[in-house]
């Protein structure tokens, strides 16, 4: 660094030669000597300011995993550091490179009780896999190279903390250490793609030849690979079932997907889990083990770039260790082509069942709305590029079903973590880093009321982004767990009505307002027209259950207890149930 440049001056400048072109953050006194950085360097580096620095993670996440590249996401010391946790934790669990910048308190008063004196350094030891407080002039380069490199190597989060005086200091206030050679830190990540030994491609490629109902289970790390992913299900009559971080990797109309897996999944995904004699599973830590083949009944060959991720879910045969997309590329050589493909066309005729019956449920007319009908609807209208991000919570049911991924659409949501609130956010990322891209948020009302400050950041930036809110005034995934997990009555889960359309009015947003399926594609075709940022608040049946493709009977026992413990809308919900043919339920 120059004679008078200083430590925050050195900061921005290093995260530029990294080719970081976006922070998002919310501004503070602990960090006013990185604002001054960013505002004399806003002709190279974006800084979107967001209503809460939960946001602004969310944001950084969301920007992650839609464009591959690094998220920079930035908060002031003590409370502002401390609301970046929640959506942190979003890019640790779901596996995305966000580096987090905090201030502290002045070096010489950390540890004595000062205002905001949060030590954001130990508070993100769990969080951040790089972890470190810069200690003067000399340290932030390689402090910033070596925070970069962890979240990109590791695909994780880093943490840079810099006390507020600290971010002043000029090179002749902290004097570099004989050993810290000027320039000996490098802005370069090299990917490393690890290959398997040419032995466990074949002992691989032998499981899968000699298995006679073969299914493959694939996730976001096969994101990239879709000619190899539809290559292997055609050479093997293999159908895909994707993991929901996955759902873009193939579209969901193509003939060897059945779609997802799980409680958001379809029934003909878990009876092909349940048949198959041999199990692929590619690029996923998908964590319910309970859905997948049982312990014995399949032989298993695993592919992850996390040697760790290896057997971690289910027994493995072979593990193979690597990007999914060069594996799988050296793997289809010694694929043969299998003859007899009952298994797999038994999971397509299901799948076109399957299609039909959400064809059926969509399309309802009756009212109150029912929430799959808005989805359908949406789904068909959706540009081929488009970029959906959905909230956590019973929403997520509704866009996991309903939603088609087709061409280069992008899809996601908060993976492990599943936490509320992420979906807005996310929507935020996306549309900074592709502004000529449609950008659809689908949210649950419970989720956007924690971040509905958003939609004004979206006015801010004149960005189009489209919010779809579920309104059903209850806590719908809580409501569901409560009655078909527990056997209980609901309780604590509704929700004070908001006049959400309302709301994004007074904000500078379009607002929409439907109840009535008749009226829902025309009033979302207006919303997706419009210019600018635009939000459509969907009233719903709040009695419409996210029931699972396959429903188990300890569900169905449980759902039916807490219909009996005087569960004060249950005949309402015995005949949505009835009307849906789940008639095992109750």
């Amino acid at each position: 660094m120059s004679k008078n440049e200083t430590v925050a001056d050195a900061l921005i400048d290093r995260l530029i030669d990294w080719g970081v072109d976006t922070i998002f953050g919310l501004p503070g006194d602990g960090i006013n000597g990185i604002f001054e950085a960013l505002r004399i360097r806003q002709d190279k580096l974006r800084f979107v300011q967001v209503r809460h620095e939960e946001a602004a993670a969310f944001a950084a996440c969301g920007y992650a995993k839609f464009t591959g590249r690094l998220g920079v996401c930035l908060g002031t010391s003590g409370p502002g550091g401390i609301h970046l946790l929640n959506g942190l934790y979003d890019a640790k669990c779901d596996g995305q490179p966000v580096l987090a910048i905090t201030g502290h308190t002045f070096h010489d008063l950390i540890g004595t009780t000062y205002q905001q004196d949060v030590d954001l350094d130990k508070l993100y030891m769990d969080v951040a896999a790089y972890n470190q407080r810069v200690m003067g002039p000399a340290h932030v380069i390689n402090v910033v190279d070596e925070a970069i490199k962890t979240s990109l190597a590791r695909r994780t989060v880093s943490h840079i903390t810099i006390p507020k005086d600290m971010q002043e200091w000029t090179k002749s206030e902290g004097e570099r250490s004989k050993a810290n050679i000027a320039k000996h830190s490098s802005d370069l990540y090299a990917r490393v793609y690890p290959m398997p030994a040419e032995l466990r491609l074949k002992q691989a490629a032998e499981l899968i030849n000699k298995g006679s109902k073969v299914a493959m289970l694939i996730g976001r790390g096969c994101l990239n690979a879709r000619e190899e992913v539809l290559a292997l299900a055609e050479a093997a009559a293999a159908p895909i079932v994707k993991a929901l971080l996955g759902k873009a990797a193939v579209p969901d109309r193509n003939p060897y997907t059945t779609g997802g897996i799980g409680l958001l999944g379809t029934a003909p995904s878990q009876d092909a889990l349940k048949e198959c004699d041999t199990f692929l599973i590619a690029g996923t830590n998908f964590p319910y083990m309970e859905f997948l083949p049982k312990p014995g009944q399949a032989k298993t060959i695993q592919i992850d770039l996390d040697p760790t991720r290896i057997g971690l879910r289910h027994p493995v045969d072979v593990g193979l260790v690597g990007d999914c997309r060069s594996i799988l590329r050296a793997l289809l050589p010694l694929i043969e082509h299998k003859k007899h493909r009952t298994f797999l066309e038994k999971s397509q005729k299901r799948m076109a069942d399957w299609n039909d019956l959400m064809e059926k449920r969509g399309t309802r007319a009756d009212k109150p709305m029912k929430p799959q009908v808005v989805t359908y609807h949406l789904n068909k209208l959706l540009d081929d590029d488009a970029i959906v991000c959905s909230d956590s919570g019973t929403i997520a049911t509704w866009a996991a079903r309903y939603i088609e991924m087709r061409d280069r659409m992008q899809f996601s949501l908060s993976g492990s973590l599943a936490t509320m609130a992420n979906g807005l956010p996310y929507g935020v990322g996306a549309s900074i880093a592709y502004p000529g891209r449609q950008v659809v948020c689908i949210v649950g009302d419970g989720g956007l009321t924690m971040l509905m400050g958003e939609i004004a950041t979206l006015v801010k930036y004149k960005l189009p982004v489209k919010v779809v809110v579920i309104k059903n005034n209850v806590l719908g995934e809580i409501k569901w767990e409560q009655m078909a997990q527990e056997g209980n009555p609901q309780y604590g889960v509704e929700l004070q009505p908001i006049d959400f359309a309302g709301y994004a009015r007074c904000c500078g947003a379009a607002g929409f307002t439907i109840d009535d399926p008749q009226d829902v594609e025309n009033v979302l075709r207006q919303a997706l027209a419009h210019p600018g940022p635009a939000l459509v608040e969907a009233v719903v049946d709040p009695n419409e259950p996210p029931l699972p493709g396959n429903i188990t009977a300890e569900q169905a026992l449980h759902f039916a207890q807490a219909l009996g413990k005087s569960e004060k809308d249950r005949w309402k919900i015995i005949k949505t149930v009835l009307e849906d043919k789940v008639r095992e339920v109750v």
